[in-house]
């Protein structure tokens, strides 16, 4: 992680330091030609964004063309379900009832004792110790203490409803799709939207060696994959480091989406969001050292590109209106329209994702600038202070 944040920061001090100089020249050394710094250094960031985005289009139209989720193989009586919380009685209490009756194995697996209705409870020891910590610490002692003699183990964050559920289609590890809901911060929900828009590069996980990331609030796991793999491992971002290693130790591995989807919270403030994403920039940063060569530049470039956007959104867009100091002809200018009207159109295409009764979120397209900021600040947050400790995002027992 040590590259990506000393040029996160160097990048960042440069771009600063040369807007205050284009702005207040009086203020700053006469030395550096900082005009040419700060356009080398914005034409820099552009391309790379660009290569990113076109890295996307790739994966989504290209790989992941036509894909299409498999027919059902298993049915519920072939999952053993497992809800992760700490102490969100309520909040669990939703996810069972949103439950069909067809599941007759529910299990909650908590940090407190807690009382809910139509499941089991089992309460993490204080005693039990493994390499994983927080969330893969419980989920690696319910692996070690249940019996399942189930096809499958679903997973499911103590906020994930289940909107409707058909069956698994016959893979190692199925992902579940996913629907935050708004809960507080409209900038958080609408950031969420947004992430659902890129989101869509899912469809070619199955396509690929090793899936790109995978969403552990709703997941579905082979039992057998999961005692061979296990989730004992320190790491922030439990599920998409199990996907990882067990892409690359199992044989024949295969990954499916599923057409079952979750209704989970979107952050209910813009710092519960942040806080979310830096740890899941920092967690896939340190997890992806485990990877081939050619995944893990894949990983940590997408991941950069992500983090440098809002230094960018921030300084230098409000200067490039302005037309301060900033190359506003030929092909910076084409490539950053380009990238301004795919920012809009993975916006526009997570709207549409959510269906028809939430089209009128698209008369927010102008704030698109802002909300792609609201979505990547925190990796920006997780490359340049990477958190030490497992943080829960707040959830509300209303949701």
């Amino acid at each position: 992680m040590k590259p990506e944040r000393i040029t996160l920061v160097g990048a960042g001090a440069i771009i600063v330091l040369a807007a205050v100089a284009t702005v207040a020249p009086w203020l700053t050394p006469g030395v550096v030609d900082w005009r040419e710094t700060f356009e080398l250094v914005l034409a820099g960031s552009m391309a790379l964004f660009a290569a990113t985005a076109l890295t996307w289009a790739v994966l989504t139209y290209v790989v992941g063309a036509g894909y299409e989720s498999p027919d059902p193989a298993y049915g519920a009586d072939d999952v053993q379900v497992r809800i992760l919380t700490v102490d969100a009685e309520s909040v669990v209490q939703q996810t069972v009832d949103s439950l069909p009756a067809a599941f007759d194995d529910v299990r909650v697996v908590a940090e407190t004792a807690m009382d809910v209705d139509g499941a089991t409870v089992h309460v993490v020891p204080e005693e039990f110790d493994c390499d994983a910590v927080r969330k893969g610490r419980a989920i690696e002692w319910a692996r070690r203490q249940f019996a399942c003699d189930r096809e499958y183990v679903l997973y499911l964050d103590e906020d994930s409803l289940l909107e409707a559920f058909d069956g698994l289609p016959d893979a190692d590890v199925v992902q579940l799709r996913e629907r935050p809901q708004r809960t507080g911060s409209v900038f958080s929900y609408l950031a969420d939207v947004y992430r659902m828009g890129v989101q869509i590069e899912q469809r070619a996980f199955a396509r690929l060696s090793i899936p790109l990331f995978a969403w552990g609030g709703g997941i579905a796991v082979r039992q057998s994959v999961e005692d061979e793999v296990t989730w004992d491992r320190e790491t922030l971002v439990e599920d998409t480091a199990f996907v990882w290693t067990a892409a690359q130790h199992c044989e024949s591995f295969s990954f499916e989406l599923a057409t079952a989807v979750c209704r989970n919270q979107a952050p209910p403030s813009l710092t519960e969001i942040t806080q979310q994403r830096r740890r899941w920039a920092a967690g896939n940063l340190r997890a992806s050292t485990d990877l081939p060569s050619g995944y893990q530049a894949l990983t940590r470039v997408r991941n950069f590109a992500w983090a440098l956007s809002p230094v960018v959104t921030l300084v230098a867009v409000p200067l490039s209106v302005l037309g301060i100091g900033v190359v506003t002809t030929g092909l910076f200018a084409l490539t950053a329209l380009g990238l301004g009207v795919l920012t809009a159109f993975w916006y526009l295409r997570g709207v549409v994702y959510y269906g028809r009764s939430k089209l009128t979120w698209a008369l927010a397209v102008p704030l698109t600038p802002v909300i792609a900021l609201v979505h990547s600040m925190g990796t920006a947050a997780g490359i340049v202070d990477p958190p030490e400790e497992f943080r829960v995002t707040e959830k509300v027992g209303d949701g």
